[in-house]
Formats: structure tokens, C-alpha cells, sequence
């Protein structure tokens, strides 16, 4: 158990994180709320769950009071932040303003969803927290890579002047059950093509790595970061010069683009997809590891499920979409 009967809020929790954090949080027998403009959450997401819905853009002020807030507002995948870059970079910078605005009105605790896209196309590998970046400010990713940088700052900013207990996660490449079918991410794409017999787009020639992320191993890092004691937080960041607690969650196992399809295929194997290439999309990392030490060390939190039983589960899963 948690707590007790915590009020949670959940920004972008009809995102595929947040409704199995919320899946999770209930389980725990905790009060939820979901936040959400459906921007690219989706309401089939919260069937069946015992939660409050609020339909409101996170930029806006947020009502309530709330002893935990989630803030996983913002569109995550290439297709949905390129959409609209402006959005994209307000609802990183003035969403984690309206959250943190929240919180020190009722004395919440905050986790913040950072990305490991702040480390750019990185030149240190794998990455560690203290790893400052290769960020392109001015390229097609920047809105989504800059307002998760900017987005930091801010958090910073208001911890250190006033006190507010935020932390900070990275999420690295993460996958799982009510993952949005038409967001582009390549675990959707390669399993959706899979299923339906097409080609497996690999782009440049399948080289570039990735560390895969099970969502389950992701929710319970949430859980464990959000359980730990702030002073003890303080205590263990500040000898390393940081004012805030920033953690790196992702799976260190290290695959190839190319590697994955070819799991993908070998647990799909009525599938007769082949694979393809097409060009790199432009600032796509090369490569991307996270170096968890710290939340090791910190949380005792390292993932636990390995690929092949993750995509199992999210194999299953899109198989009822079908």
C-alpha cells in the first residue's frame, strides 16, 4: 500500500502511462483524478475505471486539491509533438507552471515526466544524469527537446526559491498495454505491421539502439519516487551538487532498431511483413542507454521485465485492437 487513501491527480493521464499509472494507483486504493484534453490522450483508455475526469487543458489553471499530482501533460511521440510545435513547447513550459501553481497551494508532492530527450543525439554513452546534452535548439525536434529542457528549469527554479517538493524522472523509451495505435512510436509501428502483414519500416539501416522500457517497471519507479522521503531525496542529490532530484528510468538492456523488428516478427510468426528501409528522420539519436546507478541506488528501483516478455504482453494486447 501507499499511504493511505491519497488524492492523486494525473495530467495526461488518459495517456498510455497514465492510464496504467491510474490502473495501478486504484489498485493501491488511492483517489484518482484525470486530467486530460484528449489531444492525443484517448477516453477508451479510463473504460472501466473508477476515476474523476477533468477535461481541461493543462496550461489552464487546475482546481482541486490533491496530495500527489502526476505531470505527464505533453505529447510524446514525434508525429503528435510536430504537429503543432508551439503547442507542443507551452504545454511543456506553462503546464509545469499550472501544476507547481497547484501544489503549493495544497501542499502536494510532485513527479514531473522529463524525457531522455534532453540529452539530445547524445555524445556520452550510455547516459547519466549528469550528462548535460547534444540538443539541436533549432531543429524539427526542438519544440518537444527544449520545452522538457525548459520545462526542468522551471522546476528547479521553484524548488530552489520556494520550496516546492518536485522531482524530476527521464523516461527513456517506454511501451506497454493502451499504447496509442496511431502515435508512431516504433514498438506500435513494428507490431501493427507485423499484424497486419506490412512492410516493417526500419529507418537508416536498423542500427540505431534503443533501450526498451516496459511500462509496468516504469509505473513502479513512479511509485517508489514518489514514496521516498523528501529530506532523504536532499540528502543523497545534494553532496552531487543538484537542487533537485532528477532520475534516469529506462531499461539499460541495449537493442538495435533492426533487433527489435526481428522480435517483433518472431513472436508474431503467421506474419508476413519484410522489413524495409527508408531514410533517418532528421536529429534521430544514434544511440540511447540509460545509466539508472542513481535510481538504483537511491529507490532500490531497477527494471525488472526483459523485452521479450514485454512485448509479449503488448503484442497481446494490440491483438483485442485488431
Amino acid at each position: 500500500m501507499l499511504w493511505g487513501m491519497e488524492k492523486v491527480l494525473i495530467c495526461g493521464g488518459a495517456g498510455f502511462i497514465g492510464a496504467n499509472l491510474a490502473r495501478r494507483l486504484l489498485a493501491e486504493g488511492c483517489a484518482v483524478t484525470v486530467l486530460d484534453d484528449f489531444y492525443t490522450g484517448r477516453r477508451s483508455n479510463l473504460d472501466g475505471l473508477d476515476v474523476e475526469v477533468l477535461d481541461r487543458d493543462v496550461r489552464e489553471p487546475i482546481p482541486g486539491a490533491y496530495d500527489w499530482i502526476f505531470s505527464l501533460a505533453c505529447p510524446a511521440s514525434p508525429p503528435h509533438y510536430q504537429r503543432d510545435p508551439l503547442f507542443t513547447l507551452t504545454t511543456s513550459i506553462d503546464g509545469i507552471r499550472r501544476v507547481l501553481e497547484l501544489a503549493e497551494r495544497c501542499g502536494a508532492r510532485v513527479l514531473h515526466a522529463s524525457t531522455s530527450e534532453v540529452y539530445g543525439d547524445p555524445l556520452v554513452h550510455p547516459q547519466p544524469e549528469t550528462y548535460w546534452g547534444h540538443v539541436n535548439t533549432l531543429g524539427i525536434r526542438s519544440c518537444y527537446d527544449e520545452g522538457k529542457r525548459a520545462a526542468e528549469v522551471f522546476a528547479l527554479e521553484r524548488r530552489r526559491a520556494r520550496g516546492t517538493d518536485v522531482r524530476l524522472v527521464r523516461i527513456f523509451n517506454t511501451y506497454g498495454p493502451f499504447m496509442d495505435p496511431k502515435d508512431g512510436r516504433v514498438v506500435s509501428n513494428f507490431i501493427l505491421q507485423a499484424l497486419r502483414g506490412e512492410p516493417i519500416t526500419l529507418y537508416g539501416d536498423g542500427g540505431q539502439t534503443r533501450s526498451f522500457q516496459f511500462v509496468d517497471d516504469l509505473v513502479a519507479g513512479f511509485l517508489a519516487y514518489m514514496r521516498a522521503d523528501k529530506a532523504a531525496l536532499e540528502a543523497f542529490f545534494a553532496p552531487k551538487g543538484y537542487a533537485i532530484p532528477v532520475l534516469n528510468m529506462g531499461n539499460p538492456g541495449e537493442f538495435t532498431v533492426r533487433q527489435l523488428a526481428e522480435e517483433v516478427l518472431r513472436q508474431i510468426p503467421e506474419s508476413k511483413s519484410e522489413l524495409v528501409l527508408r531514410p533517418l528522420p532528421g536529429d534521430d539519436p544514434k544511440r540511447r542507454k540509460p545509466d539508472v546507478a542513481w535510481a538504483k541506488a537511491c529507490l532500490g528501483w531497477e527494471p525488472r521485465i526483459p523485452l521479450r516478455d514485454g512485448l509479449a504482453k503488448t503484442i497481446a494486447y494490440f491483438r483485442t485492437l485488431a
